[in-house]
């Protein structure tokens, strides 16, 4: 794991100068054929490519999903202390194309996409002498791994987007100027790099732990199919990581986000955060943590939007609650014991780290093995057309860990429709503050976004709002690059 947070001032020098692909200085196409002479740089820029997953600041996986993507929905709002008013927009559905965190959505995934580019393209041409076969097979998948991951993002968000698989050759309008691909066309692009790092190793040694494994690759794929409605092919994929008896679900869902833990049987993929070591800390911890609690310090940023009633939808029994949120803490100062006005959000809160939940080492899961299993319980009723005991056997897994009734007890007989309401019931109460809410509340479309939206008291969801705006600032850009059609006129 220490390879993953710890970057060398040459990897991020790398990244500096080969990850914008609009650069206009000629000499940011230099630095990359310099770099990737031998397995040891090789290594050393895959490592960086990881790094724009969940680098410090408001980077993907540390905090921008949250501000720039979670609060258009039901379950979160911009708390108190969230002094941004692009990130107040968002959570009142009121953000356009000139919202700021529409351009680092769009902005840092490019990036993360052309370090990888650049990867895939250079690690193959590295003379044979200086890398082994297998780890330049291992690295260029990782790197088609890291790429897919963003172009799923940036299409599940902005719809069809330009698709760039190469490092400009140099800055011809043709080149920069790229058009958009139409969302099948990036789909099926993400599947080919799926399929291809498929070949991945399913572990790796202590060192290497949190690298992408055959694992994340299927589980990823499969939540590819799911998205994509290719029911059959997303029940198979889950199945496959399911029969690998690879993975298994923590007794205690707490396992889920202790540091102990991490990166433990249920962690098939997971933004790696280190506190007290250069800044790597989860921000989310500090985001979320109470403001008014002498000695811990938080920010507050973070809120629960309790009218969308998420808190209220857990049984008392639900052993998630109590892990989820927080409703009494402790003060570190004086040992009082203070009552929160609402729920606040609590998975990531460190204790080792009180009063500077910045520097929280808790990592985020960006899938484990929870969703492998709704997704397949997911896939095989839709495929089925009703679900199948197997299919309640996967939900009934994830309920059995939390500790109530299963549903098969409860509900046996279940439609098509109520199961999956019952699997997206679910998902919305195991995955919450994990980034995958506004992507449950889309794909399902418009009206049911609009339907949950409005009875939670955002009343201004519109058919639009299950995809974000194309940025202004990159249109401007980019004179081949047109706006959304539902976002044309906002």
């Amino acid at each position: 794991m220490k390879k993953l947070i710890y970057i060398t001032l040459l990897g991020t020098a790398l990244m500096a100068v080969s990850c914008k692909k609009l650069d206009e200085k000629p000499e940011a196409l230099l630095v990359s054929g310099e770099f990737y002479q031998d397995q040891a740089q090789a290594t050393a820029a895959v490592t960086a490519a990881y790094r724009k997953l969940y680098d410090s600041g408001q980077s993907l996986y540390n905090s921008l999903f949250q501000i720039g993507v979670e609060m258009a929905t039901d379950d979160y709002e911009a708390g108190p202390r969230a002094r941004n008013a692009a990130v107040r927009a968002i959570s009142g559905l009121t953000h356009d194309s000139s919202n700021d965190r529409m351009e680092q959505l769009w902005k840092q995934s490019y990036d993360g996409i052309n370090v990888a580019n650049i990867a895939v393209d250079k690690i193959a041409l590295i003379d044979a002498a200086k890398i082994d076969e297998a780890v330049r097979v291992r690295l260029i998948n990782e790197a088609k791994f890291l790429r897919a991951l963003h172009y799923f993002n940036l299409v599940r968000w902005f719809g069809g987007v330009p698709l760039v698989l190469h490092q400009p050759a140099d800055l011809s309008p043709d080149n920069l100027y790229v058009s958009k691909a139409t969302e099948d066309e990036v789909y099926a692009q993400i599947i080919t790099d799926l399929k291809a790092a498929e070949a991945l190793p399913a572990q790796y040694a202590a060192v290497d732990v949190g690298r992408a494994t055959s694992g994340a690759v299927k589980s990823l794929l499969s939540k590819v199919y799911l998205t994509h409605k290719q029911w059959q092919l997303a029940a198979e994929k889950s199945k496959e990581v399911i029969d690998s008896k690879v993975y298994q679900l923590f007794t205690d869902f707490a396992d889920v986000f202790n540091v102990a833990t991490k990166n433990g049987k249920e962690h098939i993929f997971s933004a790696q955060f280190k506190g007290n070591s250069g800044y790597q800390g989860n921000s989310l911890a500090s985001r979320s943590a109470p403001a008014d609690v002498p000695g811990i310090n938080g920010d507050y940023a973070d809120a629960l939007h309790v009218a969308g009633g998420l808190y209220a939808s857990y049984s008392a029994d639900d052993k998630r609650r109590a892990v989820t949120f927080v409703t009494q803490i402790v003060s570190p100062v004086n040992g009082n014991l203070y009552t929160l006005a609402t729920p606040q959000f609590n998975k990531y809160y460190d204790p080792a780290v009180v009063g500077n939940q910045g520097q929280s080492s808790k990592n985020l899961p960006i899938i484990r093995y929870a969703e492998v299993l709704l997704i397949y319980a997911e896939a095989l009723n839709e495929w089925k057309g009703a679900p199948t005991a197997e299919a309640y056997a996967a939900i009934d897994e994830v309920r059995t860990r939390a500790g109530i009734a299963k549903l098969q007890d409860t509900t046996p007989g279940l439609n098509q429709s109520d199961f999956r309401d019952a699997v997206f019931q679910e998902r919305r109460k195991e995955f919450v503050y994990e980034y995958q809410r506004w992507f449950d509340l889309a794909r399902r479309g418009p009206d049911y976004y609009i339907k949950v939206l409005k009875a939670a008291g955002k009343t201004l969801a519109a058919p639009r709002h299950v995809h974000f705006p194309t940025p202004l600032r990159e249109i401007n850009l980019n004179p081949n690059l047109k706006q959304h059609p539902d976002w044309v006129g906002f």
